[in-house]
């Protein structure tokens, strides 16, 4: 079996926070195809990671699709000159999901029986308010009721106002293209009030994650989390601080109390290590899909092992992220939980064969080859960006 082409799908849709999604689908000349995912933040970036992997497609065409290892470092190394972090590695993800995708379907068994088979019987998840329905107190109380009622012990938001609040009119973490880093203090002081009314309405056996989204100094992220710990028993204060400095991170540990959560933004295995080594985070969440795919998260997660540091795969894009997280999960003994961008993931229903099933909190794999999901190309070819 041979690689014939690797193909970028950018599709427009609803369902995704920032409009459109980025799928990659490996091709074989034995008529097996997979599937992987590669979504961003920006639609710069997206439409700059169509144009590399074209160019990756022509470098592995006539490849072996099962030397998945070989593969990853191939690909890996034809950046490291260049830098061997950003969009390098998000395209290597993408690519090696769809290998796994590939070998599963051709060995006729799900991925995680490839991993090692599974430690557990189903993926617990946490989940996100839609903080767009946040319009008063009442409407805070019934969102949150909705997701404790779903069966999910674990939600994550960010309190603090950001795209909503300005300075002169230009959203402040932008203004002259630089991270602000601060917060005002009634931005703080309703950020402690929402905190508040989340954890009354969710109970006390709820987890409560806090995301920073990597954006504030250091003075604010230690003076935020503080206020949040009075305000709300949160259970993880994510990214305080922008991931480039880890002398930042360290400084905010060593004056907060709530444990932390890091990786979203880190890039394979080399960058966890001084984490790690460091003691600088309790929780570390890679993203399938943006630290190096399968074959890396895996890796991760055994490093993480050796710390005895639990692992909670980050997720805010479509879902093969969810399903490709999942399958590592299934493997690994100090796996916390699996993010979803909502309780309800319906929303996926119009991209993928099957439904997700996450009934009473928890997502429940199938035992079908591969990542267990196929596409909708009907779908995505309607919805298709031409570039």
């Amino acid at each position: 079996m041979k690689i014939t082409s690797i193909r970028p799908w950018l599709i427009k849709s609803d369902a995704s926070y920032w409009g459109e999604y980025l799928f990659v689908e490996v091709t074989t000349d034995e008529g097996v195809s997979g599937w992987g995912e590669i979504t961003t933040t920006t639609k710069l970036a997206n439409r700059a990671l169509c144009t590399i992997l074209r160019q990756i497609g022509v470098a592995v065409t006539g490849e072996d699709p099962a030397r998945m290892e070989y593969l990853w470092h191939k690909i890996f190394r034809s950046f490291t000159y260049m830098g061997s972090r950003g969009a390098a590695v998000e395209c290597v993800s993408a690519i090696d999901i769809a290998l796994w995708d590939i070998q599963g379907k051709v060995l006729g068994k799900p991925i995680y029986e490839l991993l090692g088979g599974p430690v557990r019987d189903e993926i617990a998840l946490y989940t996100h308010p839609n903080q767009a329905k946040f319009t008063s107190k009442e409407a805070v109380v019934r969102e949150i009721h909705d997701i404790v009622e779903s069966g999910h012990t674990a939600l994550k938001f960010d309190p603090f106002p950001h795209q909503g609040r300005s300075v002169d009119g230009v959203p402040r973490e932008r203004r002259d293209g630089y991270l602000d880093g601060s917060m005002t203090r009634k931005d703080e002081r309703e950020a402690a009030e929402l905190t508040a009314l989340i954890r009354e309405t969710a109970g006390p056996d709820v987890d409560i994650l806090i995301d920073a989204h990597g954006r504030f100094d250091v003075p604010t992220a230690i003076r935020l989390c503080r206020s949040l710990e009075e305000a709300g028993q949160i259970d993880w204060f994510e990214e305080p601080c922008p991931p480039e400095s880890l002398n930042a991170l360290k400084q905010v540990r060593e004056k907060v109390s709530a444990a932390i959560s890091w990786g979203e933004r880190g890039h394979t295995k080399w960058d966890f290590v001084p984490v790690l080594e460091n003691k600088l985070a309790d929780y570390i969440m890679p993203d399938v899909t943006w630290t190096g795919g399968i074959t890396e998260l895996k890796k991760i997660s055994a490093l993480c092992e050796a710390y005895y540091v639990p692992v909670s795969p980050h997720d805010a894009a479509g879902p093969i992220n969810v399903v490709a997280g999942a399958q590592v999960m299934m493997t690994v003994p100090n796996f916390y939980r699996l993010e979803t961008s909502e309780w309800n993931l319906s929303k996926y229903d119009h991209l993928i064969d099957k439904p997700l099933d996450v009934s009473n909190g928890n997502l429940k794999l199938t035992s079908k080859p591969g990542l267990g999901v196929e596409m909708n190309r009907d779908y995505l070819q309607a919805h298709e960006i031409e570039l």
